[in-house]
C-alpha cells in the first residue's frame, strides 16, 4: 500500500519567474531569521512571531506564524506543491526535493525549500471552478485538502473536474480567486470578440482612458506601428505593437519592434497571451522598450473598465460590487 501524496498550495507573486526558472519556493517573514533554530513546535513559532512582529493582531500572528511552521516542519521531501503562477495565469506543479533552508543573500524572501518542477504551463481551465477556488486560498503556503484528484489527474495525462454538488465542501472563496475569474472571462471574451486589428482598437481605447493621445496606423505596411502615442503634442513618442495571438510571443518578434523604432522614441508591445523566456530576457535588457502580457492587460482594463467607450463596455459587461474583507484563519 503506497502513502497517501500530499499536495500544498503556494502563492508568491513576487519572484514568480524566477523561482519556477531556479527550482525553488520561497516565503518572507525575513525578520523572524533562520528558522530552522527555532524548536519544532507551533507554540514557539507563534511567540518568535509575536515578539518580532509585536504589533499584529493575534489572529494574524496564528495565521502567519502557522504557514511558517508548516513550510518548515510539516511539508515533506517528496511532497506536491501546486503553484499558480499570476505572470502567465498558469498552473505549475513540482515536488518538494530539499529540507527547509534559511538564505541569507536574499533580499526579502530568504525562507526556501528546492523544487523540482514536473509541470508547468498548466491551462486554469482544466481545472473545476470548486478547485480552482481552493488553491486561489487566501493563505501564502497551505495543504491542500478537497481536490487532489483534479491535480493527480492532470499530472497522469488526464482532466477530472469535480461536481458543482462537490463546491459545496468550499466555505470561503478567496478574494484573489473573485479576481482570476473575472480576468479569466476578460480574457476569454477578449481572444473571442478582438482578434487582429480589432485588438488594436481595444488598446488604443484603453490608452486613451489613460490619458494618452493616439493614431492607429493603416492596416497592412505600418512596419510594425501598429498605434502612435502621445502624451501631449511634443516628443516623445510610444510606438505600440500589438498581437492577440494565441501563442507566446518570441524573441524575434519583438527584436522586430526595435527595428521600428527612432533613438528619441520609445516602445510598447502589447500581446493577450505571454512572451517566450528568451523575448523576456531580451525585454529585460532593453530600456527602451515595455511590455504588456495578458494578465497585466486586463489587469489595466479592469483597473481603467469605467472609462472605457460603451462599445467596448456592451461586449464585456462587467458590473462593480463589493464583497467583505475577512481575517485570514488557520487552517
Amino acid at each position: 500500500m503506497t502513502d497517501k501524496k500530499i499536495y500544498w498550495g503556494f502563492h508568491n507573486t513576487n519572484e514568480e519567474f524566477k523561482m519556477l526558472d531556479e527550482d525553488y519556493i520561497a516565503l518572507g517573514w525575513k525578520d523572524m531569521g533562520d528558522l530552522s533554530i527555532l524548536p519544532n513546535s507551533r507554540e514557539a513559532y507563534y511567540k518568535q512571531y509575536e515578539k518580532i512582529y509585536y504589533q499584529a493582531k493575534k489572529a494574524n500572528i496564528a495565521t502567519s506564524a502557522g504557514q511558517l511552521y508548516r513550510f518548515v516542519n510539516e511539508a515533506k521531501i517528496g511532497d506536491y506543491v501546486v503553484f499558480p503562477s499570476k505572470f502567465n495565469r498558469k498552473v505549475n506543479i513540482g515536488i518538494i526535493a530539499s529540507d527547509y533552508y534559511y538564505d541569507p543573500n536574499a533580499i526579502e524572501f530568504p525562507n526556501k525549500r528546492k523544487v523540482k518542477w514536473i509541470k508547468k504551463g498548466i491551462d486554469r481551465e482544466n481545472y473545476s471552478q470548486a478547485a480552482k477556488y481552493e488553491f486561489g486560498s487566501f493563505l501564502t503556503f497551505f495543504k491542500i485538502k478537497n481536490f487532489v484528484n483534479e491535480h493527480e489527474a492532470i499530472l497522469a495525462g488526464r482532466t477530472i473536474k469535480n461536481s458543482l454538488a462537490e463546491e459545496d465542501s468550499i466555505d470561503i472563496i478567496s478574494i484573489d480567486e473573485i479576481e482570476e475569474s473575472t480576468k479569466d472571462y476578460v480574457l476569454k471574451e477578449l481572444s473571442r470578440n478582438y482578434k487582429g486589428y480589432d485588438f488594436e482598437k481595444v488598446v488604443a481605447w484603453l490608452l486613451n482612458a489613460m490619458g494618452y493621445k493616439t493614431k492607429n496606423s493603416p492596416h497592412g505596411g505600418d512596419h510594425g506601428r501598429d498605434i502612435i502615442v502621445f502624451r501631449d503634442e511634443l516628443p516623445p513618442r510610444i510606438i505600440v505593437q500589438v498581437k492577440s495571438q494565441d501563442g507566446d510571443v518570441t524573441e524575434s518578434t519583438v527584436q522586430s519592434l526595435k527595428g521600428a523604432l527612432n533613438s528619441e522614441d520609445y516602445g510598447l508591445f502589447v500581446t493577450l497571451s505571454d512572451f517566450t523566456k528568451n523575448a523576456n530576457a531580451f525585454l529585460t535588457h532593453q530600456s527602451q522598450i515595455k511590455s504588456i502580457n495578458g494578465s497585466e492587460f486586463v489587469d489595466l482594463l479592469l483597473k481603467y473598465y469605467e472609462e472605457m467607450p460603451d462599445e467596448f463596455k456592451n461586449t464585456i459587461k462587467l458590473k462593480k460590487t463589493y464583497i467583505p474583507l475577512l481575517d485570514d484563519e488557520e487552517e
